[in-house]
């Protein structure tokens, strides 16, 4: 069905289960992947990449209204799942956003088929233990708390979240769950992933909000360490959820990287 601004809802299989999967635009394609707290139906950063870009945003397995299923048990799984869902549309040289959570997922994704991506941005990214700090364990606080944690300006949260509704919570509380099946030991980073990540051959931009106080920043600085080819932005008053508080600044950043050849 078709949603504002020319995104259309579809459905995808893959092994028997169905995936949500929003898409708009034309051009290069872009595959946005989003946070482990979900992501709202619709947000200025998607509709401005689709101004430029072919963008596919997915709800990932078990969030948002994709199905949940019960034999997945590792982000690894969730990266193999794109990359059949990437196959069976046709996309090719797609390039990889991802926010958070997304992050972990698009950097195993890259790890899988180093030549095949064009660009790897990482927002904020889980999947690797910060060497200075912690990840921010969502399970000691409360859904909405958490969700306010990604935030460097409660302002924004309001803005996005409004008077946070009984239905929110609970899709809140479903994805929490879904985190601890699939990324709970170690909590939100591979013990893997750090070994795999010299193998990238896509250029890599990995971006970090000043506030953030999900993620440290120091993890942001191991990924640009470790990734052969990536360089390092801050993004001044903003916080884990860099593509809501800054939606133009980490366009700005971003289309530029995805348009250079």
């Amino acid at each position: 069905m078709a949603t504002g601004t020319g995104w259309t809802e579809t459905v995808v299989e893959f092994g028997g289960m169905k995936l949500h999967l929003a898409r708009a635009g034309s051009g290069r394609p872009v595959l946005v992947l989003h946070h482990d707290i979900g992501s709202p139906e619709r947000l200025e950063f998607y509709d401005t990449l689709a101004n430029r870009f072919d963008v596919l945003v997915p709800h990932h397995p078990g969030y948002g209204k994709s199905e949940r299923p019960q034999w997945l048990r590792s982000v690894r799984d969730v990266a193999v799942m794109y990359q059949s869902m990437l196959s069976d549309l046709a996309v090719d040289r797609a390039s990889l956003i991802g926010l958070g959570f997304g992050g972990w997922i698009a950097a195993e994704m890259a790890t899988m088929a180093p030549r095949d991506f064009h660009r790897v941005v990482l927002v904020g990214a889980m999947g690797l233990k910060p060497p200075e700090g912690d990840i921010f364990d969502q399970a000691i606080v409360s859904y909405l708390d958490y969700a306010k944690a990604g935030f460097h300006d409660q302002a924004a949260f309001a803005k996005i979240y409004g008077d946070v509704s009984t239905d929110q919570l609970v899709e809140w509380d479903l994805c929490r769950e879904m985190c601890f099946r699939i990324a709970w030991k170690p909590y939100m980073y591979s013990q893997t992933l750090p070994h795999l990540l010299g193998g990238v051959r896509a250029p890599a931009l990995v971006v970090w909000g000043d506030d953030d106080k999900v993620v440290p920043k120091s993890a942001g600085e191991r990924y640009a360490a470790l990734l052969p080819k990536a360089r390092f932005e801050t993004v001044r008053q903003a916080g884990h959820c860099v593509e809501m508080e800054q939606p133009r600044e980490l366009v700005r950043l971003v289309s530029g990287f995805i348009e250079e050849n």
